[in-house]
Formats: structure tokens, sequence, C-alpha cells
């Protein structure tokens, strides 16, 4: 694909290509068309067939050249795929960028943003014991704490009243530490009820080490919901206060990259569910070889018993 692209990268190999698509053409006629000598035209098209976009055969004393369309076909499906790629990312990329837009010019003051809340709700497919592992085991919340594309690098979470809490998460691809971190926030737990209620204090904090601003956060669950009795139904509710002026880049991204947060969340235990049922039907189809084997086994007993 590399020596394709490079073959096609030459603007005037790239006027053979529309040349040849038209119909297959000898040498002569391709220079005379392309207002190039034909010794360059040569040349041209010799890197063309190298990279193996044309072909050519002699007739007489003219060699004919004809393009071949299947690795144009190959190179348009990789594009389209990356297109279709970058399209999700834009997507998120634009969204966000409005938001800051907006957010911007409205933090003039401190306390600009005080109030504001937001609402998430999941369905997820495990137990209300499972969740709040997942909420409050560092181990556990490393999977999903961070928005698509980020990874957590430092966590702590004591799930107790007065605990502590530090979030600290990169870029997921800085797997040296090279680049600056791309967010850290500490706070602190202010409710603990295992599998039932969970609420803390948590605080991002600025390029310069001073407080963006102060996120309340209450996280309800309740037994139910994933489409069978063994689910459950998480209600966050996420306000805001203490907000700065600098901190509208932030209040930007709390929709979108929690509501990412929880996605990963989702994901997870359903991987987690389809993984135990995997294991369980491989199980329960070990078992009943066993048996049928040992009845076997105990069928040919009894016929020797017999004899």
């Amino acid at each position: 694909m590399d020596e394709l692209l490079a073959a096609l990268a030459d603007p005037a190999r790239w006027r053979l290509v529309r040349l040849l698509a038209e119909r297959p053409r000898p040498v002569g006629v391709l220079a005379r068309l392309a207002e190039a000598r034909q010794p360059q035209t040569t040349k041209h098209l010799q890197n063309l067939e190298r990279a193996g976009v044309v072909v050519s055969q002699r007739t007489g004393q003219r060699r004919i050249y004809a393009l071949r369309p299947g690795p144009l076909r190959d190179l348009a499906a990789v594009l389209n795929g990356l297109a279709d790629a970058a399209d999700q990312a834009g997507e998120t990329y634009d969204r966000y960028g409005l938001s800051v837009q907006a957010e911007r010019l409205a933090a003039r003051e401190a306390g600009w943003a005080d109030g504001r809340s937001f609402r998430f709700h999941r369905s997820l497919a495990a137990s209300p014991e499972l969740v709040w592992r997942h909420l409050t085991e560092a181990e556990l919340l490393a999977r999903w704490w961070t928005p698509d594309e980020l990874r957590v690098s430092e966590l702590v979470f004591e799930a107790w009243p007065g605990g502590r809490i530090v979030h600290e998460y990169r870029d997921a691809e800085d797997a040296d530490g090279s680049d600056p971190v791309a967010g850290r926030a500490e706070g602190v737990v202010v409710e603990a009820q295992p599998g039932e209620r969970l609420s803390y204090r948590l605080s991002p904090r600025l390029p310069g080490g001073g407080v963006a601003f102060t996120a309340h956060l209450d996280l309800d669950l309740r037994p139910g919901g994933a489409g069978s009795g063994a689910g459950t139904e998480l209600e966050v509710r996420f306000r805001v206060a203490d907000s700065t002026v600098d901190s509208a880049d932030f209040i930007a991204g709390i929709e979108l990259g929690f509501g990412q947060s929880l996605d990963k969340l989702a994901a997870t235990l359903q991987a987690l569910q389809t993984n135990q049922a995997d294991q369980a039907l491989q199980v329960n189809q070990a078992d009943q070889v066993n048996q049928a084997g040992q009845a076997e086994h105990t069928d040919d007993t009894t016929t020797g018993s017999t004899t």
C-alpha cells in the first residue's frame, strides 16, 4: 500500500492514471496527451507497473499500458475506512469544541457555573454488590474511570466517609509519562453505603495546581434492570460548585466525558457477565460429557458382570 501511495503521489503519474482509466493506451499517445517527453513517460509507467497499478504488453512495435482497478479499489476501501473512523472521532471532537466555546463565553466571573447539574442513568448487567466494587476498588475503577483515549495513571479511592480520592489520567498512548498529565482531581468521600449509595466531592486541578471547581457526586444503586433481576440501575447526580473562570474547559467536558466513562463501565460489566456465562456453559458441557462417560462405563461393567 505504501508503494502504491508513493506511485500515485506524483502529479505526472496521477495524470497517466487518469488517462489510462479512460482506456488502455500506448506510450507514445500517453506522452502526447500528458504533454511530456516519451522517456519520462516510460519511466513513470514503469514505476506505476512496479506498484501494481498498471500492466503492459507489447503489440508489434508498441507497448500498451492498461490500468488495474483492483489496487485502486483496495486503496479506496482503506481511505473510506479512515474517513469513517475520522467521522466518529471528529463528531466527538467537534461537539467538545462547540461546548468549550460556549462555556468560555459564559465564564466571566467566579461562581459562573455554580449550581449546574447533570444526571446520568445506566442499566448495568451486574449485581449491586459487583457494581459497588467497580465504583470503589481502585483496580476495577481504573478499567473505566476515564473517557475514551485516556488512561488512569494514579488512583486512590478510600471508600469510607472522610476517605481520600486521587484521580490522575494521561493520554492512553503515553506509556512512559513523557507527555504532560491530561488531568488530575482530588477529593473526599462523603457517604458510603455498600451496594446502595456513594457520595463524594472531587475537585479537578488547573495546570498551576489550583482548583477548577468542585464536583458533588451522588450515586444511587438499586437492584433490577439490564433485562433481568440480576442487574443494577445506577443513577448519578453531578453538581458543580466553586467554579472559577478558568474552569470552562473542564465543565465543557463533563457531560461527554463522564458519559463515556459510564459507557465503559457498562461495557466492562457486560463483558464480565458474558465471560461468566461462557465459562458456566463450558463447565455444564464438560459435566454432561463426564456423566455420559460414567453412564457408558457403568453399562459396560454391568454387561461384563452379567456375562
